[in-house]
């Protein structure tokens, strides 16, 4: 019979679906706390009839966070936004609802605490959003200090913004302009994080502890549009942007932001945390530590979801070199 609960708030997003999947192969009740739950019913099938329970929580609400914890044996928390937009604000989201979360996850006697960060989270940084991040961590700490954070790069896998957008974009434009081309990512697939999550949680030495999470391979922003635009087979010319009409670029991209229900090609944030390389720390703990030490790589796991935007789709063959 299934007895422990685990409450994952921000459970509907990309890297949240495949952390619910994974509790629930680990026997974990879960209660996903989520802002519009008619938007993840889909989720309950992920595990055993009434393992998976939808729950309406507004994290701008102590009232409403605790509710969601009610009986709760494990807390993840992985509520984030890639840009501000009406009331959702990154000082609020990443940092304060964090802190709250935690602290009520203390106050409610909550054994185990995961919070979901990012990697290059500082708070010197020059990015509004690694700002947050940082702040965020910080105000968990001092509420939880057992918590387990986890700072992953920047994730691939179906459906997700990275290597998709690109495709989306050679699709329709013959040329592609990439702001901060030259920063260094380190893409990691969103099912070994979700693995990443569960081990944290297994291993009674992750405890306290921060994780930084990165994939097998460094690559440039622009040597990731490159690898795109060849497995969707299209010829497009790549240009680097240079500061003054990247920051344009960007300042276009939140004038986009502005209008109700447009997601934006990139922002002005954005621009300015591209200047600044996302590769997991030498000294950082990672995979390994948590005894996950061999991640899938880009070529296993893109083509096969990027093969929609070939001319013919999977079945487009490949022009010889």
């Amino acid at each position: 019979m299934m007895s422990k609960l685990a409450v994952v708030f921000g459970g509907s997003g990309f890297l949240g679906r495949h952390v619910v999947r994974e509790l629930c192969r680990k026997g974990w009740r879960v209660r996903i706390a989520v802002r519009r739950a008619h938007q993840a019913l889909d989720l309950r099938v992920e595990g055993d009839v009434g393992q998976v329970q939808l729950m309406q929580c507004n994290i701008r609400s102590e009232a409403s966070i605790t509710a969601a914890m009610h009986n709760a044996d494990l807390v993840v928390n992985l509520v984030g936004i890639l840009f501000e937009t009406g009331k959702q604000k990154f000082d609020e989201l990443h940092a304060k609802c964090a802190g709250d979360i935690a602290r009520i996850a203390t106050d409610n006697g909550v054994k185990k605490l995961v919070h979901v960060s990012a990697l290059g989270a500082s708070e010197q940084s020059i990015s509004d959003y690694a700002r947050s991040k940082a702040k965020g961590e910080k105000l968990v700490r001092q509420a939880f200090a057992d918590a387990v954070i986890l700072r992953p790069s920047v994730l691939f896998g179906p459906g997700d913004g990275l290597f998709e957008r690109f495709a989306a974009m050679a699709v329709l434009l013959p040329v592609l302009p990439v702001p901060g081309a030259r920063c260094k990512m380190q893409p990691v697939y969103v099912g070994d994080v979700a693995q990443a999550v569960i081990r944290s949680v297994e291993m009674p030495q992750a405890a306290g502890k921060t994780f930084e999470l990165g994939g097998q391979q460094v690559l440039s922003l622009r040597q990731i549009v490159a690898m795109t635009v060849s497995m969707i087979d299209r010829k497009r010319m790549i240009i680097s942007l240079p500061k003054l009409p990247a920051e344009i670029f960007g300042f276009v991209g939140d004038v986009l932001g502005a209008v109700p229900f447009v997601t934006p090609p990139i922002t002005s944030d954005q621009v300015r945390l591209l200047a600044t390389d996302n590769v997991v720390a030498d000294d950082a703990a990672g995979f390994s530590d948590l005894e996950l030490p061999v991640q899938e790589t880009i070529e296993a796991i893109v083509p096969a979801y990027l093969s929609r935007f070939r001319r013919y789709g999977e079945f487009h063959e490949k022009h010889p070199a």
